[in-house]
């Protein structure tokens, strides 16, 4: 069995935007957000549900997932491979977003809902091993959290380092899934129990997509696969001029140090040699002095 990197967006939005799957949103939502069972999300309108982009205006598609649940809370889910410029302000700008688009202008505030934004991120953004973090908005002196209409959650993949052995929880299950379903052969022991995630496992496997959703698929890895080429080439060629230039620096810094050293050089050894003439011819010390602007000591070691 063969199946597709779920990092890959492409991927990412079929298996948990699908219209006809949303029990393996729902179940990852419920697992992340590690809601109890009263609390737990039964229901999930898909606002983008997923359908195979045009590969001619692939680049302009938002793969983001958004979701709003039975009781009216907003969910932005996102995949995010690359290290984006400012992306913690991103996120929060996206959270923002949907919270007020919500109401309309002059509409009464109580209709706001809870927007919970979380990010699955293959590279590191905050300090800490924890791989899950969760950021509040919380009362400074209390740490109470009256404040609860936006939520951030980040799954930092490169921190997840378990094993499928090592694997407890029900979120270390669906991490290692996200994270490695690419080199796995087989569907986990550990997902056999886990309803929704087995399911994930098996809309994840290259036998569930047609052959327009692989095209689209592969023709998307290989442009991420050469977006990260470029910015690899743009890293290396400007470590590359950054050295060069430093040689270059050093070779004019080095060669002017040397002009000067020798210029200076060949003047004291010009003073040195009219000192020693003047001392031969008797003058007195004094004038030596005055004539050449050396020292006592250097006109009497010369």
């Amino acid at each position: 069995m063969q199946f597709v990197d779920v990092k890959t967006d492409i991927a990412f939005k079929k298996i948990f935007g699908s219209e006809q799957h949303k029990e393996i949103l729902i179940g990852f939502l419920n697992a992340v957000l590690d809601l109890p069972t009263d609390r737990q999300i039964r229901e999930v309108t898909l606002k983008n549900p997923w359908q195979p982009p045009d590969i001619a205006i692939l680049k302009e598609t938002i793969l983001d997932i958004k979701a709003l649940d039975n009781r009216g809370v907003s969910f932005i889910i996102e995949m995010q491979v690359e290290r984006k410029y400012a992306f913690q302000k991103r996120a929060q700008y996206y959270a923002a977003k949907a919270y007020t688009s919500q109401i309309a202008k002059g509409e009464d505030y109580p209709k706001l809902n809870q927007v919970i934004f979380i990010g699955i991120l293959d590279f590191t953004c905050f300090e800490g091993e924890e791989y899950l973090t969760r950021h509040l908005i919380l009362n400074h002196a209390t740490q109470r959290q009256d404040l609860k209409d936006l939520q951030f959650n980040f799954l930092e993949l490169p921190k997840f380092t378990k094993s499928e052995a090592e694997l407890t929880g029900i979120i270390e299950k669906w991490v290692y899934f996200i994270k490695n379903a690419a080199d796995l052969t087989m569907i986990p022991a550990s997902a056999e129990s886990i309803p929704a995630l087995k399911e994930a496992y098996t809309q994840a496997s290259v036998f569930s997509w047609n052959q327009e959703e692989l095209e689209v698929y592969e023709y998307w890895r290989m442009e991420e696969t050469s977006d990260r080429y470029k910015v690899q080439e743009g890293y290396d060629k400007g470590k590359l001029e950054g050295k060069l230039e430093g040689q270059l620096e050093g070779k004019l810094e080095g060669k002017l140090e040397g002009k000067l050293e020798g210029k200076l050089e060949g003047k004291l050894e010009g003073k040195l040699e009219v000192a020693r003439n003047l001392k031969s011819a008797g003058v007195a010390m004094e004038l030596i002095m005055q004539a050449t602007g050396l020292g006592r000591e250097e006109i009497e070691r010369a």
